[in-house]
């Protein structure tokens, strides 16, 4: 289907200008690359012709068994291959799991512009110059109600939301085939902290005018009811922190920054000074202070050292760690590593935040450890000291109800999360046909009368350690070594193809019940097997002076593998290690994984001892 151009005026109109008969493809292209059948990374790419918008970017917690690894990303091949399409990026709020990636991603590839909302973009000035990539976009804020166009056919509508973090943006897209509402994370608080309501106004007014598709959080969609409002928490925390005669710590999302604000309000009321511990609890502090989201006096704080001078029944440590993050600071206390902070008995330490899901193991483990070491540990829903900032069924049902859109496609949540949201939609009037549940690089063809998958994009993950990228392949090397340990074996093979030594066989983490002598006479056979019996394999059909050492450790490697395999019964990471000794019989050109350090007084002719290392999976 074809039709003229349409282009948006800067209040929102669509204008049809003909522009010497060019025409466009009437589809608009939806591709999630992060955020579905999953809690975190969420990133959208929204295409129309050769422009590309990005919706956040962010991150993921890893797994247990991404041993080593600090954070999941969302693979980002299509944008790497595409980059010359990116008109700019819009951060709905500032949670870790929608703008933690922005800055690994510009590392990668340009991105013109990122427009937010003043918190996320405070928080996210700081991560691009910690990172070195400030000069590779310029951010800009927006307020509620802003319309900024980003190129000839997005022009974006900025609509204030309520939810966890103050400044958090549903956002109306308007494109040449209609208007897409994103909702991003929200919930319906009739009774925020900071006193910014959600602008239902300007939904309903959405609504009423026509909504192609609304893309909605689906996170609590399994949850029947509403979500309670921040201040429900209020009270719960006002008793225990009033009721604690010892030292009090806190823990929550550094990004929760109502929370924040209540804790600190709190502390205020009951006299005690407030020590914040954890880096990212500091920066959001001192960011939401500036921004006047969170108003306290400066005396409320006090450095650590000083806390010790005065009774523990009027210190309040605020602190990072409420997920059981690895290098958290209660994570640290936990385990007696914490330089400055131990826990003594009797005190009191309070868990306002319950665990994303694939954390909570290490939550509990937290709280084990803390009990262990004389703590009393407040934690759990029936406390009633820490509510979500997404919404439940009745939230959905509003959101539906408001914006009243021709296609659905639930976002943001795990694949009974979206399923469930589905249901809603279809039992508020929404056509089954009309609504769609899509995986991560699943590419969403969105016209004025239809709405299908018409393809996919690479997607999946990249991970992240103190180093960089951590590709797939380490990973399995790394879960390998965790599940069954490693064999090296080394050997020394000469020109006459016979062992010069007897082959050293080293485990480390192996489970067997296999002798270490009966498991290396094994091998000795192996390898002396393979070169009787195929050593004119390796040798060079044009010159028999020349031997093919990376076939020759190819070989004997596998053989190995399928050895050790056999014998112990599991499969440890295979590490073989050749050496050869040969003073005449130069090797192939084409073995890149052999020393070729050559001797001066021959080039032709290699050094006797070169050895080489492989890792086999």
């Amino acid at each position: 289907m074809i039709l003229s151009i349409y282009v948006l005026d800067n209040q929102g109109e669509i204008t049809k200008e003909k522009m010497n008969q060019i025409t466009k493809e009437s589809t608009l292209k939806i591709i999630p690359l992060g955020g579905l059948h999953e809690i975190g990374k969420n990133t959208c790419v929204l295409e129309y012709g050769d422009e590309i918008i990005l919706i956040d970017a962010g991150i993921a917690f890893p797994t247990d068994e991404m041993h080593g690894v600090n954070i999941v990303l969302p693979d980002m091949t299509y944008l790497r291959e595409n980059r010359h399409k990116i008109k700019g990026m819009i951060a709905t709020h500032g949670h870790e799991d929608h703008i933690g990636g922005i800055a690994y991603h510009l590392k990668q590839f340009d991105i013109p512009i990122i427009y937010g909302p003043k918190l996320a973009i405070a928080l996210l000035r700081d991560k691009l110059h910690e990172a070195g990539v400030a000069d590779r976009t310029t951010l800009k804020t927006v307020e509620p109600r802003e319309m900024t166009r980003i190129s000839s056919s997005f022009l974006v509508e900025f609509i204030r939301n309520t939810h966890s973090i103050a400044d958090s943006f549903t956002l109306a897209i308007h494109t040449p085939l209609g208007v897409i509402i994103h909702t991003g994370d929200f919930k319906v608080d009739y009774t925020p902290i900071d006193g910014e309501y959600f602008d239902f106004q300007k939904l309903a007014e959405h609504g009423e005018k026509g909504v192609l598709c609304l893309l909605s959080d689906s996170t609590n969609a399994e949850l029947p009811g509403s979500t309670a409002s921040e201040r429900s928490v209020y009270p719960n925390l006002d008793r225990i922190i009033s009721q604690t005669e010892g030292r009090l710590m806190v823990t929550t999302f550094a990004s929760s920054v109502h929370r924040v604000n209540i804790i600190l309000q709190l502390a205020q009321k009951h006299k005690r000074k407030v020590v914040v511990i954890g880096r990212s609890m500091l920066n959001v502090i001192a960011h939401a202070r500036t921004l006047g989201y969170i108003t306290c006096s400066e005396d409320l704080f006090i450095p650590l050292k000083a806390a010790r001078n005065i009774p523990d029944k009027q210190v309040l440590i605020l602190t990072t760690g409420s997920q059981g993050e690895p290098l958290a600071a209660l994570t640290r206390i936990s385990r007696g590593e914490h330089n400055h902070i131990k826990v003594r008995q009797g005190d009191t330490i309070v868990f306002s935040a319950n665990p994303i899901p694939g954390n909570t193991i290490s939550v509990v483990n937290t709280i084990d450890r803390l009990m262990m070491q004389g703590a009393n540990v407040i934690y759990g829903r029936h406390h009633g000291i820490h509510v979500s900032g997404h919404g439940s069924q009745e939230d959905h049902k509003l959101m539906l109800a408001l914006t009243r859109p021709k296609f659905f496609v639930p976002v943001h949540g795990e694949h009974r999360m979206l399923v469930k949201h589905a249901q809603t939609a279809y039992e508020m009037g929404i056509s089954s046909e009309n609504i769609i549940i899509v995986k991560n690089g699943d590419v969403i063809e969105l016209s004025n009368n239809s709405i299908n998958v018409a393809g996919k994009v690479p997607s999946g993950i990249e991970l992240v350690d103190q180093s960089g990228v951590v590709h797939e392949n380490v990973l399995q090397d790394r879960q390998q070594l965790a599940k069954d340990g490693v064999i090296i074996v080394s050997a020394s093979i000469g020109e006459d193809r016979e062992l010069i030594d007897s082959p050293q066989v080293d485990l480390r983490g192996v489970v067997t019940k296999v002798e270490k002598n009966v498991l290396q006479q094994l091998v000795v056979r192996a390898i002396e097997n393979i070169l009787k019996n195929r050593w004119e394999d390796f040798v060079a059909i044009n010159n028999k002076n020349k031997i093919n050492w990376s076939y020759v450790k190819e070989e004997i490697e596998s053989t190995l593998q399928r050895l050790i395999k056999r014998e112990l019964r599991s499969e440890p990471l295979v590490i073989f290690v050749l050496q050869i000794s040969d003073t005449s019989v130069s090797t192939t050109s084409d073995i890149p994984a052999i020393s070729e350090t050559k001797s001066k007084a021959n080039p032709k002719v290699y050094r006797r001892r070169r050895s080489t290392a492989s890792a086999a999976s």
